[in-house]
């Protein structure tokens, strides 16, 4: 209920009253309703920030820059060895040739996502044949994925990433 009353201002002209407290009215409303957006609008980009961050700063450089000096030097070792794998995937199964007159009882293999770290896995592989190495895989993988092949002393490393020809779409092309 909105009621006013009329009264005479000092110059002669008509001046409305309001008897409604400022909480019962629209434009305090309004006024407040614009920063609050804003304020909510800022936390749900911060949460959402938080959240799905990218994975593609490295927090320890040295260590990284360590560690990446002897990766340098395993894959100098394949290199010298002659060592060479080829990955076929199927499914959700890998499957690696090993060539270069090696042959370990076991193999390494570490799938990375090119973004997003949280995918990443690693799967030890079994020998199924002279040089044939598979293993089950627990996620699905898709081009573009880095790959990281080692042998179970860590002597030597190989690593790539998977294109479209590393996939096979029946069983009649596995390696």
């Amino acid at each position: 209920m909105r009621t006013t009353s009329m009264s005479h201002g000092t110059q002669g002209s008509p001046r409305q009253e309001d008897d409604e407290a400022w909480y019962q009215q629209f434009w305090p409303w309004f006024l407040i309703a614009l920063p609050g957006s804003v304020v909510i609008a800022g936390l749900s980009t911060l949460y959402i920030a938080n959240k799905y961050s990218d994975d593609l700063v490295v927090d320890e450089y040295y260590k990284d820059g360590l560690a990446i000096n002897q990766e340098l030097g395993k894959q100098a070792a394949a290199q010298e060895l002659g060592v060479s794998a080829e990955i076929k995937v199927l499914d959700r199964r890998a499957q690696v040739r090993l060539s270069g007159g090696i042959t370990p009882s076991m193999l390494s293999l570490r799938l990375s996502h090119p973004l997003e770290a949280d995918r990443d896995f690693t799967v030890t592989l079994a020998p199924i044949a002279p040089g044939v190495y598979q293993s089950e895989l627990p996620a699905n993988v898709s081009p573009n994925w880095h790959w990281i092949l080692e042998a179970e002393n860590n002597q030597w490393r190989i690593d790539g990433s998977l294109s479209s020809k590393n996939f096979i779409a029946d069983g009649s092309d596995a390696p």
